[in-house]
């Protein structure tokens, strides 16, 4: 819709109030309601927002390491722009209506802590090589027979899941809980999310669905509200849902799987198969070859943009159903990368590191550019693929263990830059490092049953 079909339609139905939001570093959506009034006045030159956002961490503490904002620059407001493509109506809250912003600017540049701002360079990068970028994230997560209070008020301890035990692809725990699941298909939809599929995972209470591929900036719009959404239909029926990667160390945990492909400009090809039958490459054209050798080079680089929390490494461990080593496969899910390849329609990749606690305009940037970062020096697919078990393929490097460790292997590295420049680069990592010092001052329940009495 253009600008003015948009005002045209709040004026037509007598709409006077507007949500707006947009992702912060972490994912997290933060935004507004306005009036149409001040909507109407923003859509040229976009509203002023305070640039704290960019200033503070998910639970509002301020970073002591910030470059970009913070106490020393007073916190001033920096320009939102709303972008009128991503109308849509929220069925859940009386159709209000709903926009997703960033922090781009009308001569092209942009906020360098903002994600979709980068999403949309890495994609313009692509458009400008000649590929028509096509992804989707998938999420699995957790259900929970709790409130924001009642959690708050357990400490989080011992929540109650949805239903009980292990059950993956169930038809009667959907059954069981058959308002919530449909809530959670129609109401998708109807906001422009379409899922493929959903279905109960391994686990008490836990789901999983898959998205519709999209154009890469329309996927991660999608995937970046799905998980909103997701809560947001939760509290409608005494639910919490949770996207932590790992929740119980006893426990699967939550991946947010990115499938991605490169088509030619119009659509019509894709560009990831090829009608060959060489071996281990059998399907893969020279592109794909440069793709996946791409992303292997540049993972251990930028790890923390598909495992950006302390809790993110507790899922990359061996035997968790997530990948550990820097490695490849067809159709193997014990690798960091699966090729699905045995049709032309449905070639892609899957990449298998990222968790369902990622901020998804920075994994999918991140997929993204160092795919093309592959393409751009042609790389050759030189890794073999692994067979069998890819946790005991260690001879081409492993993921970093921990966010500090992958923090510090970013924040050093000349391919991060030249992925996402240095001002992203700079920044994030700050973000990271603040992550990681903030956990390493914490006393865990662990120690204390471990050393309190008997050290």
């Amino acid at each position: 819709m253009t600008p003015q079909a948009v005002v045209d339609f709040l004026v037509e139905h007598d709409i006077h109030k507007i949500k707006y939001a947009f992702a912060d570093i972490d994912g997290v959506l933060r935004g507004k309601v306005i009036s149409r009034q001040k909507f109407i006045d923003g859509l040229t030159d976009g509203f002023g927002f305070c640039d704290v956002v960019w200033g503070w961490d998910m639970t509002d503490a301020p970073y002591d390491n910030a470059g970009i904002t913070g106490w020393h620059s007073g916190y001033p407001d920096a320009p939102v722009r709303l972008d009128v493509a991503t109308f849509r109506q929220i069925p859940w809250e009386d159709d209000i209506p709903f926009f997703l912003a960033d922090f781009s600017r009308p001569d092209g540049t942009s906020l360098p802590a903002c994600p979709r701002s980068l999403l949309k360079r890495v994609a313009e990068q692509c458009r400008q090589m000649g590929y028509h970028a096509r992804m989707a994230q998938e999420f699995e997560w957790f259900n929970f027979r709790e409130t924001p209070q009642s959690l708050h008020d357990k400490g989080f301890r011992n929540p109650e899941p949805l239903t009980p035990g292990m059950f993956g692809y169930s038809i009667l725990r959907p059954s069981l809980e058959s308002a919530f699941h449909n809530d959670l298909f129609d109401f998708l939809t109807r906001f422009d999310i379409p899922l493929e599929g959903l279905h109960t995972e391994t686990g008490p209470g836990v789901y999983e669905a898959a998205i519709h591929h999209d154009e890469v900036v329309g996927a991660a719009d999608k995937a970046a509200l799905f998980k909103t959404a997701v809560k947001e239909i939760a509290y409608r029926h005494g639910l919490v849902a949770s996207f932590m990667a790992k929740w119980n160390a006893d426990l699967p945990g939550c991946s947010g799987h990115i499938h991605q492909s490169l088509w030619n400009a119009d659509q019509t090809r894709n560009l990831f198969y090829a009608d060959t039958s060489q071996g281990a490459h059998k399907h893969m054209s020279e592109l794909m070859q440069q793709f996946i050798a791409g992303q292997l080079h540049c993972l251990p680089h930028i790890t923390p943009m598909f495992a950006p929390t302390i809790n993110s490494y507790k899922r990359l461990v061996e035997g968790a159903w997530a990948p550990t080593t820097v490695t490849w496969s067809v159709d193997n899910r014990t690798t960091a990368l699966r090729v699905l390849n045995h049709k032309e329609a449905y070639c892609r990749v899957e990449h298998r590191v990222s968790g369902a606690d990622t901020n998804p305009y920075l994994a999918l940037a991140a997929a993204l550019a160092s795919g093309l970062y592959g393409i751009r020096h042609g790389l050759s697919l030189d890794i073999p693929a692994s067979i069998g078990n890819g946790y005991a393929d260690k001879q081409h490097g492993v993921i970093p263990g921990n966010l500090a460790d992958a923090t510090r292997q970013m924040a050093e590295s000349a391919v991060a830059v030249e992925l996402f420049g240095a001002e992203f680069v700079d920044h994030f990592t700050r973000t990271r490092d603040w992550e990681a010092r903030q956990y390493a001052r914490q006393v865990s329940d662990w120690e204390l049953k471990r050393y309190f009495e008997i050290i």
